[in-house]
């Protein structure tokens, strides 16, 4: 089966999806409040189980969300965990997670480690080589600090 890009525009209650196989960029930015969480998940976690069978060197999962609610964190663990399964540890996964600035100037590297810890505790040992890197934006988007968090 041939892996096509998968796109979603964005809607009130879900994010824009951008998948792109080609390039191993995979973009989730907006907000994810769906009512159905499943029902705009699932085929994006079909999507990366297909990915992970033949990954780009290196994957970047871009997790721009401005809010989610608890059922899309389970969906977003789900996708983490399922790229965290690509079989070649000379392969790179980085996660790159957006905060406003203001959270990013008040958040702790430990702060940020500790809240990540029940995602890492859920994927367990990553067969792929994990890299999670922080940015904190402004209003507009701009990036204006950022920071690598070694797993």
């Amino acid at each position: 089966m041939e892996l096509k890009n998968l796109l979603i525009e964005p809607t009130v209650k879900s994010p824009q999806i951008d998948l792109n196989q080609l390039t191993g960029e995979l973009i989730l930015s907006g907000r994810s409040i769906p009512e159905n969480a499943a029902q705009l998940y699932e085929g994006i976690l079909k999507w990366v189980h297909e990915y992970v069978k033949n990954p780009r060197h290196t994957t970047n999962l871009r997790l721009n969300l401005e809010y989610f609610n608890t059922s899309s964190s389970i969906w977003l663990a789900k996708i983490i965990k399922s790229l965290c399964s690509i079989k070649d540890s000379e392969y790179t996964l980085m996660i790159h997670l957006y905060f406003n600035i203001e959270e990013y100037d008040s958040m702790e590297i430990e702060d940020l480690k500790d809240a990540l810890s029940p995602i890492i505790d859920m994927i367990g040992t990553p067969t792929v080589s994990l890299g999670i890197k922080i940015y904190g934006a402004d209003d507009a988007g701009e990036i204006l600090k950022e920071s690598m968090v070694l797993i």
